[in-house]
């Protein structure tokens, strides 16, 4: 055990309607302890969650905060809903940050133990600020009022070492380690801008530790930068209405609703409680939105070799609930157990995986040209247990393999690794050196926007090329989606606030399948409504997925399929039950609108934020290459003849790629405009006055950040 260098007491504050009105502090560098009250203006303007973290982190920082610099904070949060154990994804916790890929507020939605418990040891928010001069883990036991700062340089690295270990100090017995949540990451994020933070939740029934993620934007970065390995909350006690309920009654209605929904239509529908996430593999592939070999082709005949019955039948144990949260019948957080590694420091080792995920199949899988499930689920235990991105590591490492292809890198400047396409053992190899901090590993991490900038200052790529084909907007990585079809998710990807990340916009289907959003205007209005939205579950404290994931029977009978309206009140009702106000579907998305709104002025506050932080490479858009032009000849002839009346059989086949481009492009400026428009932006997209005001968010701040720029 470590010295204990600091020890704090406290009294626990009492939940009362969602909220303990408590938030904690913690200064690294002078390892200061304060408590500071929610006050009801945060939860008129903020909600929670998200909406917390942003507020303290604006307060925390100056536009010239780095990620490095002391003042950064990680903030996080829960909402008003967190911890509920009546309905499905309700184990959330919300994390904010100046990211080191984006310098702008990254924020990520995770699922685990921590948040819930955090909140039951009477905290709604928990700011970590500073840095420490050693390595150091915190301890919060929410049972007893205590916090402890201790010396932690003895303890291992690497998640799913550092995590049980923890875990077994903390816990009186096996009964008590459900308890215990521990927040760490690993030695990928020591060395790389791609380091992401593990949550996890003892599973009993497999007697391990499991992991969520808060992947994106380098957030296990920062923790490492700030020499914290671990945090730790304990509390012992769960039970369903810990959140003080106005109305318990109605929450118990609606989660008995939900569940049965789950048991009578889940085998039906998506199978989440057999593969989860990774359900989705042969759809995109069917409907050319697989990406492949960076995002060149949206599918592959041999995606046959990942498909979600592969997994099913040959890797994922069957059968057990795999719920992250209490009460989530959903149970989507599958995993590999006795996982055979045969690679790196724990080759010969059996391990649990956490996945995959289908970020994980179409990321580590498809879009690298590896259609091996076996490799798949390695490349994921590293990438956890490194704290390693892996959405981030897959896009910018299949942006490394094309670069290395198309003759723009050598591989004698990658110190020998062989990227290319397919390679899997390169692929494990390239993340070996990015946990020792080794070799090509030592820049490979860094993202692609500053790869681009390394492979054209000194290995003399190809600066146009580049741009095209790197998959980064403001920095942050695409997720995996192909998308050249979909105009409305190439927008939902580059207009999103913190960077293209599925989490703020997914309109493929309505857009591209369904034909449900054909002018800019429908699609401005779904790129108005669905990202305020999607924004309310990171103010509240809960997942995505029990939302559309799943739907009622009779959904398609509704006027807005697409926004699964029973769902929709549900939350409306879930929201009343617990807090005792009286919201309707219009307030929900008006409380997401002032923290949306109020996100983009801090991205402006931070020199990012305006109409030239929001254009998509072209590979977003459509064809680069004469080869990905071929793979789809006949939609794109099609399309010059039937959308700009051009005759293809006149043209050669680069005549025919550049009118395809400035047709996309031009298309592109145009959902632009009607985005701006429609989100009350001016055309540069900055958020107006006149909007902020009409919101109630015209607070003399944000009119301060904005008024140089109208």
């Amino acid at each position: 055990m470590g010295t204990i260098i600091k020890d704090y007491s406290y009294t626990p504050a009492k939940i009362k309607r969602g909220y303990s009105g408590k938030s904690l502090y913690i200064n690294l560098s002078d390892l200061r302890i304060e408590q500071k009250e929610i006050t009801e203006f945060m939860k008129e303007k903020f909600t929670g969650g998200k909406g917390f973290d942003l507020w303290y982190l604006w307060h925390a920082v100056t536009p010239e905060t780095r990620w490095d610099s002391p003042e950064n904070e990680i903030v996080m949060s829960v909402g008003p809903l967190g911890g509920i154990t009546q309905y499905a994804g309700t184990g959330k916790t919300l994390l904010c940050s100046i990211s080191p890929l984006t310098d702008i507020p990254i924020d990520s939605n995770v699922g685990g133990y921590f948040g819930p418990l955090l909140k039951f040891s009477g905290w709604d928010a928990f700011e970590l600020q500073g840095k420490s001069e050693k390595e150091i883990l915190i301890f919060i036991d929410g049972n007893n009022g205590r916090i402890q700062i201790e010396e932690a340089e003895e303890y291992p690295e690497d998640t799913h070492l550092l995590a049980e270990e923890l875990t077994k100090k903390y816990a009186e017995n096996e009964d008590d380690m459900v308890n215990v949540s521990v927040v760490c990451s690993g030695s990928g994020a020591k060395h790389s801008y791609l380091g992401m933070l593990n949550f996890s939740f003892y599973d009993p029934r497999r007697k391990v530790c499991r992991f969520k993620q808060a992947a994106r934007g380098g957030l296990g970065t920062i923790l490492h930068d700030k020499k914290v390995k671990a945090l730790v909350v304990k509390y012992r006690g769960v039970k369903p209405n810990l959140n003080d309920a106005a109305d318990i009654s109605t929450i118990n209605k609606v989660g008995v609703k939900y569940h049965k929904e789950v048991h009578d239509l889940d085998h039906k529908q998506n199978k989440m409680r057999q593969i989860g996430t990774a359900n989705t593999v042969m759809i995109m592939s069917q409907y050319d939105l697989l990406p492949t070999r960076n995002f060149q082709t949206g599918g592959d005949p041999e995606a046959v070799k990942i498909s979600p019955e592969v997994f099913i039948n040959e890797w994922l144990t069957q059968g057990l609930h795999d719920g992250c949260w209490y009460g989530c019948t959903m149970s989507c957080a599958k995993c590999a157990d006795h996982f055979l590694i045969t690679t790196g420091p724990y080759a010969g080792q059996r391990v649990t995986v956490d996945g995959p995920e289908y970020e994980c199949a179409a990321g580590l899988g498809a879009n690298l040209g590896v259609f091996d499930p076996q490799a798949i689920l390695e490349e994921n235990f590293y990438c956890d247990t490194y704290g390693i991105d892996l959405i981030s590591f897959a896009t910018c490492t299949a942006f490394i393999m094309e670069c290395y292809q198309r003759g723009q890198i050598t591989r004698e400047q990658m110190g020998g690794l062989d990227l290319r396409f397919g390679n899997s053992q390169a692929v494990l190899e390239l993340m070996h050196q990015i946990s020792r901090g080794e070799g090509f590993g030592r820049i490979a991490g860094l993202g692609i926007r500053k790869l681009k900038k390394i492979f054209v200052e000194e290995f003399g790529a190809d600066p146009k090329l580049l741009q095209d084909i790197g998959m980064e907007v403001k920095g942050l990585e695409y997720s995996e989606y192909a998308h050249k079809e979909s105009l409305a998710q190439q927008g939902g990807f580059a207009m999103a606030t913190k960077g293209p990340q599925h989490d703020e916009a997914w309109l493929i289907f309505m857009d591209m399948v369904n034909k449900q959003i054909p002018t800019f205007e429908d699609k401005a209005n779904a790129l108005y409504y669905f990202p305020m939205f999607r924004t309310w579950f990171g103010l509240v404290g809960l997942c995505k997925l029990p939302w559309n994931d799943l739907v009622p029977a009779d959904n398609y009978k509704t006027d807005s399929p697409a926004k699964v309206p029973e769902h929709v009140q549900n939350y409306v009702d879930l929201f009343n039950a617990v807090t005792g106000k009286h919201i309707d579907n219009e307030e929900l998305i008006l409380q997401s609108e002032r923290v949306y709104q109020f996100q983009r002025v801090f991205s402006v506050r931070m020199g990012k934020g305006e109409r030239k932080d929001d254009y998509p490479p072209y590979r977003s858009l459509g064809p680069v290459s004469r080869e990905e032009y071929l793979s789809r000849q006949e939609l794109y002839d099609k399309q010059l003849r039937e959308l700009q009346k051009l005759d293809p059989e006149t043209m050669d086949l680069d005549e025919k790629i550049a009118a395809t481009r400035r047709y996309r492009e031009d298309q592109y400026e145009q959902l632009m405009d009607a985005v701006y428009r429609r989100r009350g932006w001016t055309e540069n997209g900055i958020p107006t006055p006149e909007r902020l005001k009409a919101i109630g968010m015209d607070l003399p701040e944000l009119l301060e950040v904005i008024e140089p720029k109208l």
